[in-house]
């Protein structure tokens, strides 16, 4: 395996174990706790996850894949109307599996190709090292507030604990 094509499936796989979070964050919460925020600057869970799809989207679907480039990136944090968790869950579930066919596909002696995004000219392995960064950061950040709302251990990491249990399949740190 060249480093191309290892650098790609880290990222495939990270991109997956975060949407396996949101998802498990969502089913953990109401659609009122879901579009809750403390203030008008906060955003909420539902924000984020749309955030999180509309910038896989526009990085990878369509600045490496070719889509076309159809963001509305204030749309993301301005709205207000809730969306119900199911369909937060499927959009986004839409969006990474559609992001993980562009990177299975991608060639590997590609990652130094350049790409316009935003107004950004980035090689392809900035775009996907961006996007995987990015979900990281938004992320932890609705696994706290799942935390802050539900007052629970949501238990990714149990399996490291003394108590244990079976690590997920495929697990890495």
């Amino acid at each position: 395996m060249t480093v191309s094509e290892e650098f790609i499936r880290v990222s495939r796989y990270e991109l997956e174990q975060g949407r396996l979070k949101i998802e498990a964050c969502l089913a953990k919460l109401s659609d009122e706790q879901i579009w809750s925020r403390s203030n008008e600057i906060e955003n909420s869970v539902g924000n984020l996850v749309i955030h999180l799809a509309g910038n896989a989207r526009q990085w990878i679907i369509a600045g490496i894949g070719g889509a076309e480039d159809d963001r509305d990136r204030d749309s993301e944090f301005n709205r207000r109307d809730a969306i119900a968790g199911d369909e937060l869950r499927s959009t986004l579930a839409a969006t990474m599996t559609a992001v993980d066919q562009v990177l299975a596909e991608l060639d590997p002696s590609t990652l130094l190709e350049t790409r316009k995004i935003q107004i950004y000219e980035l090689t392809n392995l900035q775009s996907i090292y961006h996007v995987t960064q990015h979900f990281a950061g938004h992320v932890g950040q609705i696994i706290w507030a799942t935390k802050r709302m539900t007052a629970e251990d949501l238990g990714f990491y149990r399996y490291l604990t003394p108590e244990g249990g079976e690590p997920p399949e495929n697990a890495q740190p």
